[in-house]
């Protein structure tokens, strides 16, 4: 299974328009090969770096936590929500996606996708652990794309 993006590549800049600083949407998403037998997709986008940074929350920031997305689906279009599916509270308290807005440096951006043996029963308050727990509890395989942004100065 793979995650891909037309707007950046594995370890490249994420363009300015999916930022805080930009338009603040998210970018257009394309899975492939997800297994067969799949019930459901899940992906979470994080910023780990915002555990170090000392600017920053002091823990990895939740930019966007998405979950039953149905699993013939092959593309999350730009400032998409995926039909269907269910969203959870991102790092800034909001339900859907926040775009990257290090406080300082650049910051690494990771967009894990999951394909799961059942759909998940979960509100759109369950933290990130409680939904890792889940997906840990019907994993079938997983896959990520790392982007990177840094403020421009």
């Amino acid at each position: 299974m793979t995650i891909k993006s037309y707007a950046f590549e594995e370890n490249q800049m994420i363009p300015f328009t999916y930022t805080c600083d930009g338009e603040n949407k998210n970018p257009p998403l394309q899975f492939l090969d997800v297994p067969e037998g799949t019930q459901s997709l899940a992906l979470i986008v994080d910023d780990p770096d915002a555990a170090t940074d000392p600017n920053g929350p002091g823990k990895v920031f939740d930019h966007w936590m998405v979950w039953n997305i149905p699993p013939q689906t092959t593309e999350i279009g730009e400032n998409i929500n995926p039909q269907g599916a269910n969203q959870g509270l991102n790092g800034r308290g909001a339900v859907g996606y926040t775009g990257p807005c290090p406080p300082t440096g650049t910051h690494r951006y990771f967009f894990k996708l999951y394909a799961l043996s059942r759909k998940l029963d979960l509100s759109q308050d369950v933290s990130k652990q409680e939904l890792l727990a889940e997906i840990d509890n019907c994993l079938v395989e997983k896959a990520q794309l790392v982007g990177l942004y840094k403020k421009e100065a």
